[in-house]
């Protein structure tokens, strides 16, 4: 009569794609396969190296690595601290499909997954744009375009951040000559980093992607109308104020109204040629008096 038995196993982060369990449950008598995962990920640019990690047991006394395509293995690793792991270095890897195994006294282990490693910037990179705008509501969906005159049979859409998200579509012929592809996405909100790129490939060439596209971010507005800028836009300063990164080519925001104000005080805005700058002044008890001799242009922002 067989018994079952759980076996803990240690691993690193997972890459995008690859699910791994703390523990794996196998048959008494029997050895549990392996995990396999890359660092820095998966998904790596040409001509950059990666590390590929197989993770066993703690009998574990030879790791070998092999890829889908060839019988024998690619290479063969002593386990390192804490004992039930072993790394194997790659310079310049080939996108590929790679598994592992580990020998213990009683045996080879079954195979682990299947790690897909994607090489990218085989191809131009494809364009992405949001339709109808990158300026998005919080709590509605957007939809995202990728496109490409190179004939992708795929496209990817990739979420930076560290949930790492990906899709994949079938590519669209387009009236343009473009081939594209259309990614619903929300709903969004103010409180995640909404930055994509996206990718293309042909069917017969799964892990060979071509360059990423320029990066997308969504502009997110909160529920008090305020707009996410993107990081390389303007950034708070200690009161509040927008600061522009060029100086001397744009505006100073303060957005804040008055923290107190008396009934029927009218909230204005003043612009000038380098600064915005936040005015609170009752209506004019005397309608004779003159404006500033600077040019000056005023708008009502709330009425108290």
């Amino acid at each position: 009569m067989s018994t079952d038995v759980w076996v803990q196993i240690s691993h690193k982060d997972s890459p995008p794609g690859l699910s791994v369990g703390h523990r794996t449950h196998v048959q008494a008598g029997t050895l549990p396969r392996p995990t396999i995962w890359a660092e820095p990920g998966s998904v790596i640019p040409s001509e950059r190296n990666v590390t590929i990690w197989c993770c066993g047991t703690l009998e574990a006394r030879e790791y070998s690595l092999y890829t889908t395509d060839i019988r024998s293995p690619l290479d063969k690793q002593k386990p390192q601290e804490p004992m039930d792991e072993a790394k194997f270095f790659i310079k310049n890897p080939h996108a590929n499909r790679y598994y592992c195994k580990y020998l213990s006294p009683t045996g080879w282990s079954e195979p682990s997954d299947t790690l897909e490693l994607v090489v990218t910037g085989f191809y131009s990179k494809p364009s992405l744009s949001a339709l109808p705008s990158p300026v998005v509501t919080s709590g509605q969906n957007v939809t995202l375009q990728c496109g490409s005159r190179g004939g992708f049979e795929r496209f990817i859409l990739t979420k930076e951040g560290e949930d790492r998200l990906s899709w994949t579509l079938d590519s669209q012929p387009h009236p343009s000559g473009e081939f594209q592809a259309l990614f619903p996405v929300g709903p969004v909100t103010p409180s995640h980093n909404w930055t994509f790129r996206c990718y293309g490939y042909y069917i017969r060439y799964p892990q060979e992607w071509s360059q990423p596209s320029d990066p997308l971010e969504l502009l997110v507005s909160g529920p008090s109308g305020h707009t996410h800028s993107p990081p390389t836009g303007p950034s708070p300063t200690a009161d509040g104020a927008m600061k522009d990164p060029h100086p001397g080519e744009g505006v100073e925001l303060y957005p804040q109204a008055a923290a107190s104000a008396a009934p029927q005080e009218v909230t204005y805005a003043q612009l000038t040629h380098l600064a915005l700058r936040r005015e609170t002044s009752a209506p004019s008890s005397s309608p004779s008096e003159e404006p500033p001799n600077v040019p000056s242009v005023y708008a009502a922002l709330a009425v108290r």
